[in-house]
């Protein structure tokens, strides 16, 4: 559950801890914010999502330090341009791994004013678990963090991943963007069923 109360793996022993017990990645401890700004590369993101197992980058898993996926979604999203398979990779991060600690995610979003971006992936996320039943139980919770960034959504319009730097295509992304994306502020064509992923089992 997102929300469960967990005890946190401490030290530089974590990661060893979490290969030996095979637990979750996200009780991995968060790195400091300046790690976190320095992750904030499409080469970077791309072997973060490779060493936790996105299927389209499996190819790409090169040896190298495991990243809590919060950590890793919070430097995608904080990057002013994220390449397009990058992006569509995020939703899947918060379908595949459970036990986040969303205050602290929440958190750190609002401190970078990523509530937007962030609430619009969770938004993909929770729109896939609606039509999966690989992925139904995360429904609720899904929901319960939308609602959860909706109380700080920003008035102000933002780019998700790319940057539309021609006032036509902008006009044509408002128009053919999702609700979601009108909902968040975000001039993005990204839809949850066009994700690689939607329609697949884990």
């Amino acid at each position: 559950m997102m929300e469960t109360e967990k005890r946190r793996v401490p030290g530089r022993v974590a990661r060893k801890v979490v290969r030996l017990f095979r637990l979750p990645a996200t009780v991995l401890p968060l790195p400091p914010p300046e790690a976190v700004d320095r992750m904030s590369t499409n080469a970077n993101v791309e072997a973060g999502l490779a060493r936790l197992g996105y299927p389209g980058f499996a190819y790409k898993r090169k040896p190298g330090q495991t990243w809590n996926p919060a950590a890793l979604l919070l430097a995608a999203l904080n990057g002013r341009v994220l390449d397009s398979r990058l992006a569509e990779a995020l939703p899947w991060l918060l379908l595949r791994f459970e036990e986040w600690d969303v205050h602290t995610l929440v958190a750190e979003a609002k401190s970078r004013d990523l509530q937007n971006r962030l609430g619009f992936t969770v938004a993909l996320a929770r729109e896939v678990a609606e039509r999966s039943p690989s992925h139904g139980h995360r429904t609720h919770e899904l929901r319960r963090l939308e609602e959860m960034l909706d109380r700080s959504r920003l008035a102000r319009e933002e780019t998700f991943g790319r940057t539309e730097t021609s006032e036509r295509m902008r006009a044509w992304v408002r128009e053919s963007r999702s609700d979601a994306a009108k909902h968040w502020n975000l001039l993005t064509d990204l839809k949850s069923e066009d994700l690689p992923y939607a329609s697949q089992h884990p």
